[in-house]
C-alpha cells in the first residue's frame, strides 16, 4: 500500500476514526482486536487483520506520537483467564492528525518520517 505524500495510509486513518469513536463513548483505551472488530463491523474492512497489517499500523501510528500504549494490568487478563492485551489510546497529536486528514491537508514532516517502515 502506498502512502500518498504527505497522508495517513487508509487504514492509519480508520484507526484512529474508531479510536476516536470509542473515547467519545467514554473507553479511553482499547486494544487491536476490538478495533479490527469494529472496523469489520462498521465499515467491512476485510484488509486489516490479514498478514498483521492492522499491528503494523498501531506500531507506525505509537511510532509517530499519534497513539501511546502500555500493558494492561496482569490481575485483569488473569481473572479473565486470557493473556494480557496491549491498550492504545489516541494523544492530542493523533486527533490533530486525524484533523488534518479530514481536511486533506498534509501532515507535518516530522510525523510523516515517524510513520515511514521501519
Amino acid at each position: 500500500m502506498r502512502r500518498k505524500a504527505g497522508h495517513l495510509l487508509a487504514i492509519e486513518e480508520e484507526i484512529l476514526d474508531v479510536a476516536l469513536t470509542i473515547k467519545a463513548e467514554g473507553t479511553s483505551s482499547f486494544h487491536g482486536f476490538a478495533v479490527a472488530k469494529l472496523i469489520q463491523t462498521n465499515r467491512d474492512a476485510r484488509r486489516l487483520t490479514s498478514q498483521g497489517t492492522l499491528y503494523k499500523a498501531l506500531g507506525r501510528l505509537e511510532r509517530a506520537g499519534l497513539l501511546a500504549s502500555e500493558w494492561e494490568e496482569a490481575d485483569t487478563a488473569a481473572a479473565e483467564g486470557r493473556p494480557r492485551r496491549r491498550l492504545y489510546h489516541v494523544t492530542d497529536l493523533g486527533e490533530r492528525a486525524l484533523a488534518m486528514a479530514r481536511a486533506q491537508r498534509p501532515l507535518p514532516e516530522p510525523i510523516l518520517r515517524r510513520l515511514a517502515p521501519g
